[in-house]
């Protein structure tokens, strides 16, 4: 059995920032499992190509939900990232933190230390701004962030679109107000992808022989001595391996995949593991419980222009100009992240924080590109910031290979759907807007919605997951709680979660930056606490 001091399980953005931190100290060994493919691939690279791996099972676990009551009974689909880097490997790229009255919510929680003043330094930690240089960025961290290089005159419709509806401007959702109608800044290089992997640990793997990364290894349990992680075993092709970690096992498997693997283990609601006959080692009942993920709604329109992502002959003729522009310059359509416009809106003037987000997309987008439509065209997600519906994750199998039972619990509050008939409303205000209806060929599913009844109808049939689930791991100290306050999971020693599931509750915005600051953070708490200076 191979030994390390720390062996983190999975390689997104909270697993990757940790380890790469971690190795930075020559004498302590970091060994990282992750069971998709390596980061070094084409369709990670190119920026424009998440549009082909989104849909399908390309570095995605590619999940779908139960059956969602609130969704008419629909399945709602969620794709996860499924190589190293993890969901920053098929995102849309875009960097944004969320809301600093977030964080001091967290505070307020219990969770000492996780205040927006407390997390702010390790966002900045890990950044290095290319546009912005101020008190709110970083300079000189792995994670590249940089202005869009696609140069789309799409960008100015949909600015001017949203001045003409009476939205203010925002240049930095990350500064200091969020609120606005703006450009996404996004994590690339040179007009690259610039996925977790390739920020914390490509730059070291040749240099740090501490370092030790795994790919195609997936996690099968944790291993427990009584109450204490001692390691993990895993399978690569055929073959089952084990690893002891000495120090400890730090599991930074996602919101869904987390829970499972410690359910799987034998930690978490005892009645519940016992119905697949798993021993309980560990009775921990929030294991898996308090899903929560932004429910989002996309309004999609057809327009003919070839600055737009689609199906046409000119189209295609139009691709072929653009591979060459971007082999030679990095700039032009292959370098979109699709979502290159956004914006934070208010349902009430008092409101602490934006209360929507929305994300305005150069293609058209249908089922999450599932449900494809011959032409060019140009979306917009309007998603609800905190929702107050919650669900859960659960174990379908206790076979480790099975997908987990994934139930968002979307609109299942009544005060969801009635938020997203404003959020909806909000969003039309620029839709219709002279600039963008000027361009607009017709609404695809729209068109008759109008009163809010009829908004209503569309929102059940329609809406999905904007792909941020957290939560399902809680911090705090709570009856349901999964983790203290320095992400050690309660009642178990040596085992610490490092990614999305952590969170207590909802940010308002993209969970990728998020995700990588919990990752930051977790690496000076784990050294403060094994006695090893920060």
């Amino acid at each position: 059995m191979k030994e390390f001091d720390y062996i983190v399980i999975g390689g997104g953005p909270g697993g990757c920032a940790v380890a790469g931190r971690l190795s930075e100290d020559p004498a302590i060994s970091v060994c990282l499992l992750e069971a998709g493919k390596g980061d070094d691939q084409t369709l990670i690279t190119v920026p424009v190509a998440a549009a082909v791996m989104l849909p399908t099972t390309i570095n995605n676990w590619a999940f779908k939900t139960v059956p969602q009551p609130g969704l008419n009974g629909r399945r709602g689909y969620v794709p996860r990232g499924k190589a190293m880097g993890g969901s920053t490997s098929i995102n849309a790229m875009v960097y944004n933190r969320g809301h600093s009255w977030d964080y001091d919510h967290w505070a307020t929680l219990g969770n000492d230390g996780w205040s927006w003043s407390e997390v702010l330094p390790y966002f900045k930690k890990s950044e290095h701004n290319e546009v912005f240089q101020n008190e709110y960025h970083g300079q000189g961290g792995p994670l590249n962030v940089a202005k869009l290089r696609s140069m789309n005159p799409f960008q100015e419709i949909y600015l001017e679109a949203a001045r003409q509806a009476g939205f203010k401007m925002n240049s930095d959702f990350n500064g200091a107000e969020q609120e606005g109608i703006g450009l996404h800044q996004v994590m690339q290089k040179n007009g690259e992808r610039w996925n977790a992997a390739r920020a914390y640990l490509a730059p070291h793997l040749a240099s740090r022989p501490n370092l030790t990364v795994i790919t195609q290894a997936r996690a099968r349990r944790i291993l427990l001595d009584g109450k204490r992680a001692r390691g993990v075993e895993f399978l690569q092709g055929s073959e089952i391996h084990s690893f002891q970690a000495n120090r400890e096992l730090i599991l930074s498997a996602g919101a869904l995949q987390s829970p499972q693997l410690m359910m799987l283990s034998g930690i978490g609601a005892g009645s519940e593991l016992q119905q697949f006959g798993i021993p309980v080692i560990h009775d921990l009942p929030g294991v898996g419980k308090n899903l929560r993920d932004h429910i989002d709604y996309i309004f999609a329109y057809r327009a003919k222009s070839l600055e737009l992502l689609g199906f046409s002959l000119g189209g295609s003729l139009q691709l072929i100009k653009e591979i060459m522009r971007y082999r030679k310059h990095r700039t032009g359509l292959m370098t979109t992240n699709g979502a290159e416009g956004g914006g934070f809106l208010r349902r009430f003037p008092d409101s602490p924080a934006p209360d929507f987000q929305l994300h305005f997309v150069v293609g058209m987008i249908d089922d999450h590109l599932r449900k494809m439509h011959w032409g060019h065209g140009y979306s917009c997600h309007v998603c609800l910031l905190r929702p107050k519906s919650v669900g859960t994750v659960s174990l379908a199998s206790a076979d480790p290979v099975a997908a987990p039972n994934i139930d968002p619990k979307f609109l299942d509050h009544p005060d969801d759907l009635e938020a997203m008939v404003e959020g909806f409303k909000l969003t039309r205000k620029i839709m219709d807007a002279p600039a963008l209806a000027n361009v607009s060929c017709g609404e695809l599913y729209t068109a008759g919605v109008h009163t809010d009844d009829e908004i209503r109808e569309e929102l059940r049939a329609r809406s999905d997951t904007v792909y941020h689930p957290v939560g399902t791991c809680k911090m705090g100290s709570d009856p349901m709680a999964v983790v203290d306050s320095h992400l050690r999971v309660h009642g178990v020693e040596g085992l610490r979660v490092v990614d999305a599931s952590i969170m207590p509750t909802l940010i308002g915005g993209n969970t990728t930056a998020p995700t990588m600051m919990i990752g930051e953070k977790a690496a000076d708490m784990i050294r403060s606490d094994a006695g090893h200076e920060a």
